[in-house]
Protein backbone atom coordinates (compact mmCIF):
# COMPACT_ATOMS: atom_id res chain seq x y z
CA UNK A 1 0.00 0.00 0.00
CA UNK A 2 1.14 3.39 -0.71
CA UNK A 3 1.62 5.81 1.89
CA UNK A 4 -0.38 9.12 1.71
CA UNK A 5 1.51 12.15 1.20
CA UNK A 6 1.19 15.86 1.88
CA UNK A 7 2.91 16.90 -1.37
CA UNK A 8 1.79 19.99 -3.63
CA UNK A 9 3.79 21.78 -6.89
CA UNK A 10 2.20 24.78 -8.72
CA UNK A 11 3.64 26.41 -11.23
CA UNK A 12 3.47 30.38 -11.40
CA UNK A 13 4.36 33.98 -10.82
CA UNK A 14 5.59 35.43 -7.66
CA UNK A 15 3.05 38.60 -7.17
CA UNK A 16 5.69 40.68 -4.86
CA UNK A 17 9.25 40.29 -3.90
CA UNK A 18 9.88 37.88 -0.89
CA UNK A 19 9.47 39.26 2.28
CA UNK A 20 11.86 38.01 4.78
CA UNK A 21 12.08 37.66 8.30
CA UNK A 22 14.79 36.94 10.74
CA UNK A 23 14.23 35.40 14.25
CA UNK A 24 16.89 35.61 16.97
CA UNK A 25 20.55 35.22 15.21
CA UNK A 26 20.32 32.71 12.94
CA UNK A 27 16.68 31.80 12.02
CA UNK A 28 15.18 32.96 8.91
CA UNK A 29 11.06 32.91 6.88
CA UNK A 30 10.95 34.10 3.31
CA UNK A 31 7.01 34.68 2.58
CA UNK A 32 6.05 35.45 -0.99
CA UNK A 33 2.75 35.04 -3.07
CA UNK A 34 2.87 33.22 -6.07
CA UNK A 35 -0.24 33.33 -9.32
CA UNK A 36 -1.37 30.42 -11.08
CA UNK A 37 -3.30 30.94 -14.37
CA UNK A 38 -6.11 28.53 -15.83
CA UNK A 39 -8.44 29.04 -18.93
CA UNK A 40 -11.67 27.36 -19.87
CA UNK A 41 -14.13 28.15 -22.60
CA UNK A 42 -17.71 28.90 -21.07
CA UNK A 43 -21.03 28.14 -22.22
CA UNK A 44 -20.96 31.04 -24.79
CA UNK A 45 -17.84 29.59 -26.48
CA UNK A 46 -15.76 32.87 -24.76
CA UNK A 47 -12.23 31.80 -23.03
CA UNK A 48 -12.10 33.18 -19.37
CA UNK A 49 -9.02 33.25 -17.71
CA UNK A 50 -8.64 32.38 -13.86
CA UNK A 51 -5.94 33.20 -11.46
CA UNK A 52 -5.48 31.73 -8.13
CA UNK A 53 -3.15 32.93 -5.30
CA UNK A 54 -0.84 31.06 -2.75
CA UNK A 55 1.16 31.87 -0.07
CA UNK A 56 4.19 30.38 -0.06
CA UNK A 57 6.35 30.11 3.01
CA UNK A 58 10.35 29.49 3.44
CA UNK A 59 11.98 28.74 6.20
CA UNK A 60 16.21 28.31 7.29
CA UNK A 61 18.74 27.53 4.06
CA UNK A 62 15.96 27.57 1.63
CA UNK A 63 14.24 31.24 2.42
CA UNK A 64 18.16 31.96 2.49
CA UNK A 65 17.84 31.07 -1.33
CA UNK A 66 14.41 32.55 -2.02
CA UNK A 67 16.00 36.15 -0.56
CA UNK A 68 18.85 35.60 -3.29
CA UNK A 69 17.41 34.03 -6.18
CA UNK A 70 13.50 34.94 -6.47
CA UNK A 71 11.94 38.60 -7.22
CA UNK A 72 8.10 39.64 -8.03
CA UNK A 73 7.10 38.53 -12.02
CA UNK A 74 9.32 35.57 -11.93
CA UNK A 75 7.98 32.10 -12.97
CA UNK A 76 9.02 29.58 -10.98
CA UNK A 77 8.29 25.75 -9.95
CA UNK A 78 7.10 25.32 -5.83
CA UNK A 79 7.14 22.37 -4.26
CA UNK A 80 6.48 21.58 -0.86
CA UNK A 81 3.47 21.00 1.34
CA UNK A 82 0.03 22.66 2.50
CA UNK A 83 0.11 23.46 6.33
CA UNK A 84 -3.39 25.52 7.45
CA UNK A 85 -3.10 27.61 10.47
CA UNK A 86 -5.75 29.01 12.87
CA UNK A 87 -6.29 31.97 14.94
CA UNK A 88 -9.39 34.03 16.54
CA UNK A 89 -9.72 37.44 15.47
CA UNK A 90 -10.37 40.71 17.57
CA UNK A 91 -14.39 39.85 17.14
CA UNK A 92 -13.68 36.41 18.82
CA UNK A 93 -14.17 34.16 15.15
CA UNK A 94 -12.07 31.49 14.06
CA UNK A 95 -10.16 32.18 11.49
CA UNK A 96 -8.08 30.15 8.67
CA UNK A 97 -5.17 30.49 6.53
CA UNK A 98 -3.52 28.09 3.80
CA UNK A 99 0.10 28.14 3.00
CA UNK A 100 2.33 25.91 0.82
CA UNK A 101 5.67 25.26 3.09
CA UNK A 102 8.13 25.43 0.57
CA UNK A 103 10.98 22.35 0.28
CA UNK A 104 12.31 22.89 -2.93
CA UNK A 105 11.59 25.46 -5.80
CA UNK A 106 13.13 25.65 -9.57
CA UNK A 107 13.00 28.84 -11.64
CA UNK A 108 11.44 28.19 -15.12
CA UNK A 109 13.04 31.33 -16.52
CA UNK A 110 16.33 33.35 -16.24
CA UNK A 111 16.04 36.74 -13.52
CA UNK A 112 15.99 39.36 -15.38
CA UNK A 113 18.42 41.86 -15.41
Amino acid sequence: MNALVNKVQLIGRLGANPKVNVFGEDRKVSRFPIATNEGYKNRKGEWVEQTQWHQVVAWGATANLVEKLLQKGQEVLVEGKLTTNSWEDKDGNKRFTTEITLSDFFLTQRKAS
